[in-house]
Order: C-alpha cells, then sequence, then structure tokens
C-alpha cells in the first residue's frame, strides 16, 4: 500500500520505490528512510549453485530478486536482499522449531558468526543494476543452557536465521557487534541503500 505523501514522491522523482520482499523485518527498515515505496514478493529460487559461496549466493540472490519483478514494474527502482548465517564455515538456515534454535544458539556459545547479506538496486526503467554483499560478524558470549532455553522460551526466534533477534531481547546474547551497519544484522544494510539510491537521484534528504 503506498504511503500519503507517495504524489509529492511521484512527481519529484519519477520514479517509485519497490521492496522486492514481504519481509516485516525489511520493511520496518526501509521505513526508516521515510520514503514512500511499496512491496512485493519475487519468486526466486533461493537453493545455492554447487559450491557457491555465501556472499557470492546471496549477491546472486539479491540481484535475482530485484530483476524478477522488473517486467511488473517497469518504471520502478526495485530493491532486492538476501541474507545467510555462517558459523564454522556453515550456512545456518532459519531454525523453526525450539530444538533447533537452541541447538543452534549452542554452537554458537562463545563464537563468531557471519551474516552475510546481498543488497541490489535494479532501475527497472534504464536496466541500470547495483549490487554488493555487506558482511556482519556477531561475537556470542558464552551462554549457559539455562540462558538459551529462557531466550528461545521467551522471543521465539524460529524464523530467524541464528536463532536470536538483535532488535530484541538477543541483544543479551552478545559479547560484541562488528560492522559498518547494524541494519545489515536485521536484514537490510540502509547505509549501503542510501549510497546506492543517492546514485540513482533520489536522497531522503534532498
Amino acid at each position: 500500500m503506498l504511503l500519503p505523501n507517495t504524489l509529492r514522491f511521484t512527481k519529484k522523482f519519477m520514479q517509485r520505490l519497490l521492496l522486492a520482499s514481504t519481509s516485516p523485518y525489511r520493511k520496518l527498515l526501509l521505513e526508516k528512510l521515510q520514503l514512500p515505496f511499496i512491496c512485493a514478493a519475487p519468486q526466486v529460487d533461493e537453493s545455492p549453485l554447487a559450491g557457491e559461496s555465501p556472499d557470492a549466493l546471496v549477491l546472486r540472490l539479491a540481484a535475482a530478486k530485484a530483476q524478477a519483478l522488473s517486467s511488473a514494474y517497469p518504471d520502478h527502482l526495485i530493491i532486492g536482499s538476501d541474507q545467510v548465517c555462517v558459523l564454522d564455515g556453515r550456512i545456518s538456515g532459519k531454525p523453526h522449531s525450539e530444538d533447533n534454535a537452541r541447538a543452534q544458539l549452542r554452537q554458537a556459545s562463545g563464537k563468531r558468526v557471519t551474516f552475510y547479506t546481498g543488497l541490489a538496486l535494479y532501475n527497472s526503467r534504464s536496466g541500470h543494476l547495483q549490487a554488493l554483499c555487506e558482511p556482519f560478524h556477531v561475537h556470542f558470549r558464552p551462554l549457559t543452557e539455562a540462558e538459551i532455553a529462557a531466550y528461545v522460551q521467551r522471543e521465539q526466534p524460529l524464523n530467524c536465521a541464528g536463532s536470536f533477534k538483535s532488535e530484541g531481547l538477543g541483544i543479551a546474547l552478545f559479547d560484541r557487534l562488528e560492522g559498518r551497519d547494524p541494519n545489515t544484522l536485521v536484514g537490510l544494510p540502509l547505509i549501503a541503500l542510501l549510497e546506492m539510491l543517492r546514485a540513482e537521484g533520489l536522497d531522503p534528504l534532498g
């Protein structure tokens, strides 16, 4: 659904902004920029290719998601994003159950977990694509079984890669965070996105 100031945005910039995602977390992040946008779900196979590295995977999928909607939205700036969590050299998916969430946190205890977030901005009018992979490192403090159980029960991070919500109580699990933009950890690197938007002539402060 378009935000109230869509008319002002359309007149000034002509191209509208589209988030190629139905993630409520990415939607909330994008709302920080105070720019009107719409959301749509891209139909993209997210299966990794044989031998594909985590950073190459998220970069490919972010671009694919942005470009997948170009025919339906031929005059938009389309944002695509994808994220994976890597622990001990392996991609960790969403837990989907409390048992799996506890197991993921047990494995992460005292270790560094890296999140790779792919970001793409596709101008469906000009065909211009910008894409990058933004890493973010989470250093977990040593966790007790009681802490892990209490966290999973209280926050239910069953649909979150890494089994935590950094914007919530998940912050209690960490020793430190390392990266350019904390929004990256939630799924949308806003600093990088703003650089891409400015390259297309769109500046929320302009």
